[in-house]
């Protein structure tokens, strides 16, 4: 009699323990009752009917999936590899179970071929520069293949762009040469404004003549500074002018007095008469 007892509550220990489940707040339990499905229970204590019940467990975070590289062609044709990840996570259990077999393969070949498809119809410096919003129109249209499967992708992001060498080559040869543009932008604008204060700075000295000497003193200054063995003083041309002048006018008054007694000594050319005839000798 103890041991028929002790059976029958073998027994009904083992079906209480394959009828309740303790599921985990990011699950939810897809259960089946001869086949037609019940709903999804869950987190907690949960309890079924052994045999009767079939029941599928469902994760509800966010899954990380890599999608492979694709290799496809822009629309510039140039051929190009690409890879991205993929974020996303099942809002409807049920859908999850009943709608597609396998939602992560499912997921995972939308997500490859509307990334072949999308950056196919893209130029190579779109898919380079303009991330970000072909990151939103990649997550837009999985979204939309996926919500009939209760499943959410919540971020797609491109992570690789993997160029040709030759492209590679090319790339960098153009922004050598924008970098070598703008370097010269930039030093033409310096030539410009350095001009500009050059100007500013002539205009202030010409209004005001004591500046010119003080800069002077200031070269002489920094020229002393350094260890040269010649000092080379600049001596400007108007403390010369009245010398100049003072010479130039001795010169030309020296040069018309000598003139003048010159003239005076040599005595004014007279007719010289005929030499007289002279009679022949006789005998």
């Amino acid at each position: 009699m103890s041991q028929g007892l002790t059976a029958v509550i073998v027994v009904v220990l083992i079906i209480l323990w394959s009828a309740i489940k303790v599921v985990r707040e990011y699950e939810r339990l897809v259960v089946f009752r001869l086949g037609r499905l019940i709903g999804a229970k869950g987190p907690g204590l949960t309890i079924i009917i052994p045999i009767m019940d079939k029941f599928v467990r469902v994760d509800l975070r966010i899954v990380t999936m890599d999608v492979p590289a694709q290799e496809l062609i822009t629309r510039d044709n140039v051929p190009v590899k690409v890879n991205a990840v993929v974020y996303f996570k099942i809002m409807d259990p049920t859908a999850a179970v009943v709608q597609v077999s396998n939602f992560i393969l499912a997921t995972s070949q939308i997500a490859q071929t509307t990334l072949r498809s999308t950056l196919g119809a893209h130029e190579l410096d779109d898919l380079l520069s303009e991330r970000e919003k072909i990151n939103r129109q990649l997550q837009a249209i999985i979204d939309a293949q996926t919500d009939p499967w209760g499943v959410k992708v919540t971020t797609v992001e491109i992570k690789e762009v993997e160029l040709p060498e030759g492209m590679r080559r090319a790339m960098a040869r153009q922004a050598e040469a924008e970098r070598e543009r703008r370097a010269k932008i930039i030093n033409a604008q310096g030539e410009y404004q350095a001009a500009e204060r050059l100007a500013q700075a002539a205009d202030i000295i010409g209004r005001h003549p004591a500046a010119l000497q003080l800069r002077f003193l200031q070269t002489i200054t920094e020229v002393s500074s350094e260890r040269n063995s010649t000092v080379l003083f600049p001596l400007p041309l108007d403390i010369l002018k009245p010398f100049t002048e003072y010479a130039g006018a001795m010169a030309a008054h020296l040069t018309g007095k000598t003139v003048g007694s010159a003239a005076e000594a040599v005595p004014p050319m007279t007719e010289v008469p005929p030499p007289e005839e002279i009679p022949p000798l006789e005998g």
